[in-house]
């Protein structure tokens, strides 16, 4: 039957717009409108994206041979979404922290980009048991490093554990920032005595893009930040527990807030967080198997 033919309805159409004068067609003018409105959202939101770097940084405790195959995979799952992550705390008196490390990279590399690493030498500390290593890890796609990352050689007679620097550059960009990596002796052995020392890291890296990352043992309220908040330097916590009771008390697992980040002018902070994968109390115990801090993030540009 004809009139069970497509082709039918399509003639019908066009007959009763002939003689009607009907226009089904959209009008230019409204396809121009949802054209620049597409165009539009998405231009800003890739440039929204352009240049935005999410830096980690996590005291991961005993970061070496006590770390199960589940414990490296935990670790890459909770930074699979940052740019760059500082780690404090690999273990430097056998090479199984190194190789913890090179886990993670491995794991995070089968989680859908490319990364890479860079494991800093033993600290140059007072003792073998205090010595630890640091590590930059970094999504390629992101960041590149410049030259290599180093130990502050100017600073080891000065910290237990003098910082780990890395010169990065966001990709499509000139100007590169510095993050200081580091970990500082214990709250009773008075670390203001260490980072005091870090107020000219601008002068001596030439840069108004500095960032100092990792665990301080003291607070961003602490008077040896003084001279660096009337410098220009800001924190990106806020009293941010970052660290894990040993035991959980009245639904409370967070102790003290000492991991942070400080950043000088030329530094753009969009957000900071602190990242609490525990959740719960019934978690803590599994989460300290991991590590008694937290990892904080900035997202900066």
């Amino acid at each position: 039957m004809i009139k069970n033919h497509p082709l039918f309805y399509v003639l019908v159409a066009l007959i009763f717009s002939c003689y009607f004068g009907f226009n089904f067609a959209i009008p230019l003018d409204d396809y121009g409108d949802l054209i620049k409105e597409t165009t539009y959202t998405e231009d800003t939101d890739q440039q929204d994206q352009f240049g935005k770097i999410k830096l980690a940084s996590w005291n991961i405790r005993h970061l070496g041979r006590t770390k199960t195959p589940e414990d490296i995979y935990e670790i890459a799952n909770i930074l699979r979404d940052f740019d760059v992550v500082a780690i404090q705390e690999v273990v430097a008196k056998d090479p199984a922290g190194a190789q913890a490390v090179a886990k993670i990279a491995d794991e995070l590399n089968r989680m859908g980009f490319k990364w890479d690493y860079q494991i800093s030498d033993p600290t140059k500390s007072p003792s073998v048991y205090m010595s630890e290593r640091y590590a930059f890890l970094w999504k390629t796609s992101k960041v590149s490093l410049v030259g290599r990352a180093y130990l502050d050689k100017e600073l080891e007679e000065l910290c237990y554990r003098e910082p780990f620097i890395a010169t990065f550059k966001i990709k499509g960009k000139s100007n590169p920032f510095y993050v200081v990596n580091y970990h500082s002796r214990k709250f009773d052995d008075n670390p203001h005595e260490e980072i005091i020392n870090f107020l000219d890291f601008p002068e001596r890296l030439n840069s108004n893009r500095v960032l100092i990352a990792g665990d301080f043992n003291l607070n961003e309220k602490h008077i040896v930040w003084e001279p660096f908040y009337s410098k220009g330097f800001k924190s990106a916590l806020q009293n941010e527990r970052t660290t894990l009771k040993t035991v959980c008390k009245n639904g409370d697992y967070r102790s003290h807030p000492i991991d942070n980040v400080y950043f000088t002018s030329g530094i753009e902070m969009i957000q900071a967080k602190t990242i609490d994968f525990v959740g719960n109390c019934k978690k803590l115990e599994r989460a300290r198997e991991i590590s008694d801090h937290l990892p904080i993030f900035m997202e900066f540009k």
